[in-house]
């Protein structure tokens, strides 16, 4: 006799995208086994066996949109019958925020897209347990080495577990809160687990023990029920799993490759054999000197802001495996300064104020155009030339450097470049930087011009390969021909660049055309 199974009750939700299925024809199921894996845009659903049977017939391929009702399957035989549950007993909250509900029960909130940052620290928690919180309002904020951001709820609920302390490192797709976003599974927590339960449970954490699980960063994975019962099964700590699925979605595929390469068991010695000191790339420096300097004189302790500490860490990374070679040079901008003060009494009634640095930027586009090579990085073996001209400027704030990025500088106007220059300097010295306000940069402009010094050695903002840095501009005496010289308004230039894609020769001669075009911006249109 054969039966066919269809997509249960999955709240308001339609056409949902099949994102998995774990059986195939032949294969023999249980009650409650789950079938195929759902994933709308809010919530991972499993739709489970409602029987016991043997799978006659699969209806629906990865990629197809079902609904409630929608025919998944066909099953021969008449087995147990499991008692009806919702689909959506426990979703995983993964998509961007949005003032909708998910279906009633209780969601797993998580760290949406925070762009290419990782393990970033809660530094503040917003609401408590038993809170009502709205879609929007704000629950945890985290704080990068460039930026501080606000996670939204992404849906209406009550509070009812709180997965993070302050301090904790969280990275997208990570659970920081369960929501009870209705009233249908508001008993679900309250019968007391029975004895078999917690007889079943104990092998699990057993045979977790055995292999090294970690327990909190299983937890956290971005997995469904039946990912998880296989991970257990077969050993495998999901928080060591690479997913391939949607938002990084571990599947069954990923588990069971991990488990096959044996890397569970592998790579825990590795990590623990790792020597105290060592560093990138292998390289083993002594220990730092330890000194009780109070013996010396008073002292003050002062603790460094989270940014500037992890950008001492970036920075140092970078000073250590870039070969760095820094070529200096000069400009005469005399006659670019006077174009400035008179174009910025033109644009007063505007409230824009032009500064030098958007001038450098457009030379700096067209002089990366000549020299390609400077507008690319490094991937592995090969260089990946970027079609692209986005260039940050390194900002100073209270909590430290920042470098916004102002992109297609290339389609933009000096107005709109200086614009949008103040814009972004302001939001980082309010801390309100945004992730995407500091990537994607091709090359960087570090200036110190409203400061002093001649020149100095900018460090390249990986994965650049190259950085300008100018100083204060002063007046000097030029003489073209050794006999005559006249005072001109000279800015210093400090060219860092990566010896191992670009060489002194074109180092040079981008120096030279770069200072050539802030002497006369019209060679820009050549």
């Amino acid at each position: 006799m054969s039966n066919d199974i269809k997509v249960p009750d999955i709240g308001d939700f339609k056409d949902v995208p099949v994102i998995e299925i774990y059986v195939k024809v032949g294969d023999t199921v249980k009650a409650e086994d789950p079938l195929v894996s759902l994933e709308s845009d809010k919530a991972t659903m499993d739709v489970p066996a409602p029987r016991g049977g043997v799978i006659k017939s699969i209806a629906v391929q990865v990629g197809d949109k079902v609904g409630e009702g929608s025919v998944i399957m066909q099953f021969e035989g008449d087995g147990a019958t499991a008692a009806p549950l919702p689909v959506a007993a426990k979703p995983n909250v993964s998509a961007p925020p949005s003032p909708v509900s998910a279906p009633a029960g209780l969601a797993e909130v998580r760290v949406p897209d925070i762009g290419d940052f990782k393990d970033v620290p809660v530094i503040e928690i917003y609401a408590k347990v038993g809170d009502n919180v709205k879609a929007e309002d704000p629950l945890v904020s985290l704080e990068s080495d460039k930026a501080t951001m606000d996670v939204p709820a992404p849906l209406s609920g009550v509070v009812r577990e709180i997965r993070v302390k302050l301090g904790d490192k969280v990275s997208e797709g990570s659970v920081i809160m369960a929501l009870d976003t209705g009233s249908a599974l508001a008993g679900v927590a309250a019968p007391a687990p029975t004895a078999p339960a917690t007889a079943a449970a104990a092998p699990e954490a057993a045979a977790a023990a055995d292999v090294g699980i970690d327990e909190a960063a299983f937890a956290l994975a971005y997995a469904g029920p039946a990912v998880r019962k296989l991970a257990r099964e077969l050993g495998v700590d999901l928080a060591k799993v690479q997913g391939t699925g949607n938002h990084g979605r571990i599947v069954r595929a990923d588990v069971e490759a991990f488990a096959k390469s044996g890397s569970a068991a592998a790579t825990a010695p590795k990590v623990a054999a790792a020597p105290a000191g060592g560093g990138v790339g292998g390289i083993d420096l002594l220990p730092w000197p330890k000194v009780d300097f109070a013996r010396f004189g008073p002292i003050e302790r002062k603790e460094q802001s989270r940014i500037k500490k992890i950008s001492a860490a970036n920075l140092h990374r970078n000073w250590v495996v870039i070969p760095h070679v820094t070529t200096h040079d000069e400009a005469d901008i005399t006659d670019l300064e006077a174009f400035r003060v008179q174009m910025n009494k033109e644009l007063e009634k505007s409230g824009v104020k032009v500064s030098m640095l958007p001038f450098m930027m457009k030379a700096a586009v067209a002089t990366l155009r000549r020299f390609p090579d400077f507008n690319a990085s490094l991937d592995g073996d090969a260089l990946v030339l970027k079609n692209y001209w986005h260039i940050g400027f390194a900002a100073d704030t209270p909590n430290g450097l920042v470098v916004p990025v102002i992109r297609d500088v290339d389609r933009k106007t000096i107005p709109e470049i200086a614009k949008e220059m103040g814009d972004l300097a302001k939001l980082a010295r309010d801390g309100k930087l945004k992730p995407d306000h500091m990537s994607g940069g091709t090359f960087t402009i570090s200036s110190l011009g409203g400061i002093g010094g001649i020149y100095f050695t900018p460090i390249i903002n990986a994965p650049e390969v190259a950085i300008m840095g100018v100083c204060k501009s002063y007046w000097k005496q030029h003489s073209s021909d050794g006999k005559t010289s006249a005072w001109r308004l000279t800015l210093p230039l400090s060219l860092s660049w990566d010896h191992r894609v670009i060489d002194g020769a074109a180092a040079a001669r981008f120096n030279v055309h770069f200072a050539n075009l802030l002497a006369d911006m019209r060679r820009i249109m050549f």
